[in-house]
């Protein structure tokens, strides 16, 4: 396998809900996509949401992958192959961002809400919406302002490594 997709498979933030809430999946798709995995349809096309059931320490279906898995290139695999980055560094960004992300559900574990979703790109959407409606159950204690500015860190790191951001 080349760096790219070592890269990839190590990563898999687009796979567990980091940095992609859920995949499209074409009609012509559907038929063996759904032996792996539930799908659910909308007007003749399937999606499912992330976290991917087939992605644990890696992909389980990459030969087989949907389309959308397959053509999504982050800007870190971007840069690893337009040799702006090398691997070592790769991964060391990829492990910064695990570092954050983890201490960060730990922060979630602790708010005096619980947030319903199960991916962590449709539970930052989740707690952005609640924090900014204003109502006295979601405010934040002042131990809770180190989540705000974590949030933004790990914000800003995948818009500056991976092209994406959790608030966009």
């Amino acid at each position: 396998m080349d760096d790219s997709t070592n890269i990839c498979l190590a990563c898999g933030f687009c796979c567990d809900g980091t940095v992609v809430g859920f995949v499209q999946v074409g009609r012509e798709e559907l038929p063996a996509l759904k032996e792996f995995t539930d799908i659910g349809n909308a007007n003749g096309e399937g999606f499912f949401l992330q976290p991917c059931k087939n992605y644990c320490d890696g992909c389980s279906i990459y030969s087989k992958r949907p389309r959308q898995c397959a053509s999504f290139e982050c800007a870190l695999l971007e840069s690893l192959g337009q040799k702006r980055l090398d691997y070592d560094s790769a991964i060391k960004i990829v492990d910064e961002v695990r570092q954050k992300k983890i201490a960060i559900e730990g922060m979630l574990a602790l708010l005096p809400f619980e947030l319903q979703s199960q991916s962590f790109y449709f539970k930052m959407a989740e707690l952005k919406k609640l924090l900014r409606s204003n109502k006295p159950e979601v405010s934040l204690a002042p131990d809770h302002l180190n989540l705000i500015s974590d949030l933004d860190q790990l914000d800003r790191m995948l818009s500056k490594e991976f092209g994406v951001s959790l608030f966009d």
